[in-house]
């Protein structure tokens, strides 16, 4: 089988590893790909986001399968488009991407059907906004609309934070169009969880659960970013609150979709805070999350592309989809600087003994050396019977790996431990 894989980064890098486990899958292309990824599949220099590009491509070379991974060509159609010409594919249709191409739709929807999430307002005009802003509790959320690189959302601590967060981006234009509309939402407190599915549209198969480190820093300061590393399974998602997911968000979420004509087929992310009053949903990803993905992957002991094809022949229910009983660990290895401005074109260097646990996300090749090229520009991720394990493992491979101004954080999984010895 020849297997197309949209995308350019380690989520994709982490999916393309395990479909090559599959003996049927004779040769992987990745479009575009990165100068990590030309080691596991045949790198194309098309844009993620360029549909026509793509479907092109897919038609020329005859692809068995494609998955479209990023949520851009996602949101914009590619999986319609690649279907029309007869690829299947793995990803949900453009009108139900919709659940995180708008925030929303996606808050409307739980709020139409019960799901739960935390109080908020949607403002089209930035007077009335700022008027809400006057009373609304503090902290609050502050959620450009459409989709914005993982970015678009501002926790503002104060209410001159809130007021400067949404005129700069309602105003101002901080995220471009998908900045015109604004969710303010209440916010809430807990510990985060972060739970991929692969659903079909008529079942839900959630994966192992996984928490992410978002802030910059150690200890939870500093900005946002992409992601700065990952652990699963989550110790906060236990048994009792995952049943209570199935029941109140998981199942009626897939309902919802159906019944709203918009029926889901894909990876559906659950981004969810269990507070005082149960588990509440924080967002929806149309997708695989990164870097999620690279623990939650080398966990799944069932053949990937054998799930991904049911998902889209809606036959998941056949399927026994089985993980593993491990724990897993991601250390994210970033450009000095990020996640504002960084340097680039340095010199990366990757030992062999370590080559297998990592997962590149912003690295190119120059004349046969593999440099860096991103903000985030690898994962290392290790396995072990303990989260302890498969930490000290990860750090270990992080250790060995260089490259000039490297940064990453010194505490992933920090937090999980202490929820561990908790419970």
């Amino acid at each position: 089988m020849k297997i197309m894989v949209v995308g350019g980064g380690g989520r994709e890098h982490a999916i393309i590893k395990k479909l090559k486990e599959n003996k049927s899958v004779e040769e992987i292309f990745a479009l575009p790909g990165n100068g990590g990824i030309a080691k596991d599949a045949t790198c194309v220099a098309i844009k993620a986001t360029d549909i026509d590009g793509v479907v092109n491509f897919a038609v020329d070379n005859k692809i068995d399968f494609a998955v479209v991974a990023p949520d851009d060509p996602l949101v914009m159609g590619m999986v319609d488009a690649l279907e029309d010409k007869g690829v299947p594919c793995f990803g949900p249709h453009k009108n139900a991407a919709i659940i995180e191409g708008s925030k929303v739709f996606s808050k409307n929807l739980m709020k139409k059907y019960g799901i739960p999430t935390a109080e908020y307002e949607v403002f089209t005009e930035t007077e009335k906004a700022l008027e809400y802003l006057e009373t609304a509790p503090i902290p609050t959320v502050i959620k450009a609309d459409g989709l914005a690189l993982g970015k678009g959302v501002i926790i503002a601590e104060t209410r001159e934070d809130a007021k400067k967060a949404v005129v700069s981006m309602m105003d101002g234009g901080q995220f471009g169009e998908s900045g015109k509309r604004v969710v303010i939402e209440e916010f809430l407190t807990g510990p985060e969880v972060s739970v991929l599915s692969f659903t079909d549209g008529k079942v839900v198969v959630p994966m192992i659960s996984s928490m992410d480190h978002k802030r910059i820093g150690d200890g939870d300061v500093g900005l946002n970013t992409g992601g700065m590393g990952t652990i699963a399974p989550n110790p906060y998602y236990t048994e009792e609150v995952a049943k209570e997911c199935m029941e109140k968000i998981f199942i009626p979420t897939i309902n919802a979709m159906n019944a709203e004509g918009r029926t889901f087929k894909g990876c559906l992310y659950f981004g969810l805070m269990i507070t005082e009053k149960g588990a509440k949903v924080i967002e929806y990803n149309c997708r695989f999350g990164d870097p999620e993905t690279q623990v939650v992957l080398p966990l799944l002991k069932t053949d990937l592309l054998t799930i991904m094809q049911a998902v889209q022949n809606q036959t998941l229910s056949q399927v026994k989809v089985e993980f593993m009983n491990k724990s897993s660990a991601c250390v994210i290895m970033a450009s000095g600087g990020y996640p504002e401005s960084y340097q680039k074109g340095y010199e990366l260097t990757i030992p062999e003994s370590v080559i297998d646990k990592v997962y590149v996300a912003g690295a190119k090749l120059d004349n046969g050396v593999l440099k860096t090229d991103g903000g985030r520009v690898l994962g290392v991720t290790e396995v072990d019977t303990t989260l302890e394990g498969a930490l000290k493992k990860a750090y270990d491979g992080v250790s060995q790996i260089t490259f000039e101004k490297a940064y990453y954080r010194k505490d992933i999984g920090a937090k999980a431990l202490a929820g561990i010895r908790k419970n």
